[in-house]
């Protein structure tokens, strides 16, 4: 299985002065998960190269068992030094598709051309598609072939309003990922701050914070088996 995981380039919060970027165990616990079911993993980023990491996913109190070994892991660092650009890739070079969040894709990943294709080209050829915490906020402009909102009548969750307040940053980001993919026409649940909740509608698998992201790629890789067998 080939698998392509799809990161943020933008690493500046707003107008604070603070850095942002992709968050830390949202990479880390998907990739070691389809690395150990043998999936061969390219990483991409809409400007390529070094992706950003935000410096506060990499704070102790949110460090885990998993980002510590990809920290320490001399590939997995290789991989992220040298993601490819995502507008030269091809989602029919791959049988799936991962989106990490972190506030980055907030401002490119949801705007970026490349991405919205990518996004509508993976849903449209019958590939399973997963996407935690703030990066399902790249579904956004994501349109279906006949020009309805992507998420329209889909069950979905992200990262929500009440979590973005919890942060404090609900007046620095773009947009809220809650507010935004019910405006689209999503059927939006959640759960507790902060706690594993994932959610599948059909081939898009989406998880509402860090800790969901080891369980969304879990099911990422169970419907991905489904589809390829």
């Amino acid at each position: 299985m080939k698998v392509l995981i799809v990161l943020t380039s933008h690493d500046r919060l707003g107008d604070t002065g603070r850095k942002t970027g992709f968050w830390l165990e949202e990479l880390a616990a998907p990739y070691y998960h389809f690395k150990e079911a043998g999936w061969e993993i390219t990483l991409a980023s809409p400007a390529g190269g070094r992706a950003p990491l935000d410096p506060k996913s990499n704070e102790e109190r949110f460090r885990t068992g998993q980002t510590r070994r990809f920290e320490a892991d001399p590939e997995a660092e290789a991989r992220l030094d040298s993601t490819v650009r995502l507008d030269s890739v091809s989602p029919d070079d791959y049988d799936t598709v991962f989106y990490p969040g972190g506030h980055g894709p907030l401002w490119d990943l949801a705007e970026d051309t490349a991405s919205i294709r990518l996004i509508e080209r993976i849903v449209a050829s019958g590939k399973p598609l997963a996407m935690v915490c703030h990066a399902p906020g790249a579904l956004r402009h994501a349109v279906n072939p006949d020009g309805t909102a992507l998420v329209a009548g889909r069950r979905v969750t992200g990262f929500t309003d009440s979590e973005e307040e919890a942060m404090g940053l609900t007046e620095v980001v773009p947009f809220l990922v809650e507010d935004e993919l019910i405006a689209k026409g999503a059927d939006f649940s959640k759960t507790a701050d902060f706690e594993p909740y994932v959610v599948t509608d059909g081939l898009l698998v989406t998880g509402q914070n860090p800790a969901s992201s080891a369980p969304a790629a879990i099911e990422l890789i169970a419907l991905t088996s489904k589809t390829t067998a």
